[in-house]
């Protein structure tokens, strides 16, 4: 291909081989009872899936992250794409439910992937069309997400969860096609050539997969339990050492100087809040979706069905982007982060007093789609413009550990509230579905005041600095 060719193909090749964590990502919450029915293993046994996936998860995005920002970025993303399809070809062929989850372990770097095509559009992508397909690429997953998860109930309801397996199997395939034959070979000249921090990886990957140990856990072991609390005392120790070792190391896996910038920081604790809104909404609406109609809020879909329930988050979010796209040069980035948030907000608060029909669904659905597509078509493109080109690559993958990290603890909160809110047929209770949209709502709108009351302030600042400026000319 001459060079003007491939760069036209870049971005949606890069899209498409994204699209393999959204895959993979929805082969999680449809399928853990049919695991255990199919595995003969309990329940709380096959939520294992998720967790093992979103430990590896929270070790290689970091990681990868930082290799991405060197020279070797194509390389990077075959080697992963390639050890997740070996994962997918493990989990559908596993003859027990210890070789599956070994399968579940290797997809766990799926959650790397989207830094590593950001970088590499960062990298290959004209100047003046950079910022919109690094947003592109960012609501890939949500975007994605919507068509997965009714894939994965079709193959699910027709078949059987093996066959869910292969088809991400031979989706990795297609992408490892594509990549190899558009990504432009490295090495990449004018990447910095730096030492890897062993170190630091080693300590933020001890620190967060003893956090997501115990906050995925906790609902099962028990929240005062000597095994949770010793994993939240171990981590906090450990993320503490790690946070002292990247000060002081020249290179540091995550630089955190860059978390001064307030751009950067308002991003990643954006990342962090919605995050976790948004996994109690898609939890618990996929809950709400297959629970029986005698618990009273149930709509009793099959799992083929039941999948469908997330198409509209694709669409939401995919005209979202498609709108970001038209106002990012008259609203500045910053500005999208409360809209998208407020309109999160108001998709919580629908759920939360609507919720026992399909079309009530549907739309919250859709409406979360849309505020996440303009919350997270602007946060990576708030941290591109405000870090350095060498940086990039570390401080993505870090703002999507902090989604990890968010979603993990929304998925524990509303998963220890319907504990507690059982009903005698083993189904969460009304109240109990009723709390876990609430948790999510008020978060989407606490995230979205400090948004506002931080856009409120920045506005006055500049304005009163307008002035100042003003009197002495």
């Amino acid at each position: 291909m001459t060079e003007p060719a491939v760069r036209s193909s870049l971005v949606p090749a890069l899209v498409y081989a994204a699209l393999s964590t959204a895959i993979v990502s929805s082969l999680g919450m449809l399928l853990v009872p049919s695991i255990a029915r199919e595995m003969d293993v309990p329940v709380s046994t096959a939520q294992w899936m998720l967790t093992i996936n979103l430990l590896v998860g929270a070790v290689a995005t970091p990681v990868m992250g930082r290799i991405s920002d060197g020279p070797h970025k194509k390389r990077l993303l075959l080697l992963a794409l390639w050890i997740i399809l070996a994962g997918s070809v493990i989990a559908a062929a596993a003859p027990n439910f210890t070789v599956f989850l070994i399968g579940r372990a290797l997809q766990g770097l799926t959650y790397g992937i989207v830094p590593v095509t950001i970088a590499l559009a960062r990298r290959y992508i004209a100047a003046d069309k950079v910022r919109f397909s690094i947003s592109t690429l960012s609501v890939t997953v949500a975007t994605g997400l919507g068509v997965g998860y009714p894939l994965t109930g079709i193959s699910a309801g027709l078949f059987d969860f093996r066959f869910a397996f292969w088809f991400a199997a031979l989706f990795v395939v297609t992408a490892i096609f594509v990549v190899v034959r558009v990504v432009p070979a490295g090495p990449d000249q004018r990447a910095a050539r730096l030492p890897f921090d062993y170190a630091g990886a080693s300590l933020l990957g001890l620190g967060l997969g003893l956090l997501l140990l115990g906050v995925s856990e906790g609902p099962s072991w028990g929240w005062s339990s000597p095994g949770v609390i010793s994993c939240f005392i171990v981590a906090a120790a450990v993320l503490t050492a790690w946070v002292r070792t990247e000060l002081r190391t020249r290179h540091p896996l995550v630089n955190l100087r860059v978390l001064r910038n307030g751009e950067v920081l308002l991003a990643n604790g954006t990342g962090m809040g919605l995050g976790a809104a948004m996994y109690i909404g898609l939890s618990i609406s996929s809950l709400v979706a297959q629970a029986p109609t005698s618990t009273g809020y149930g709509i009793a879909l099959p799992v083929f069905w039941a999948g469908f329930v997330m198409l509209p988050l694709s669409v939401g979010s995919f005209l979202a982007n498609r709108m970001v796209r038209r106002l990012a040069r008259r609203i500045p980035l910053a500005t999208l982060l409360p809209i998208g948030a407020g309109i999160m907000a108001a998709a919580g608060m629908l759920l939360w007093f609507a919720h026992t029909a399909l079309w009530e669904i549907l739309t919250g659905m859709l409406v979360f789609g849309l505020g996440m597509g303009a919350s997270y078509a602007a946060m990576p493109a708030l941290i591109a413009r405000s870090v350095a080109t060498e940086e990039l690559g570390s401080s993505v993958s870090f703002n999507q550990v902090l989604r990890n990290v968010g979603s993990s603890f929304g998925t524990a909160v509303s998963g220890a509230v319907l504990a507690a809110n059982m009903a005698p047929d083993l189904h969460p209770t009304g109240a109990g579905i009723g709390i876990s949209f609430a948790i999510g709502a008020l978060l989407c709108a606490a995230v979205f005041a400090t948004l506002l009351v931080h856009a409120l302030i920045t506005r006055f600042r500049r304005a009163t600095d307008g002035r100042a400026d003003a009197l002495f000319k």
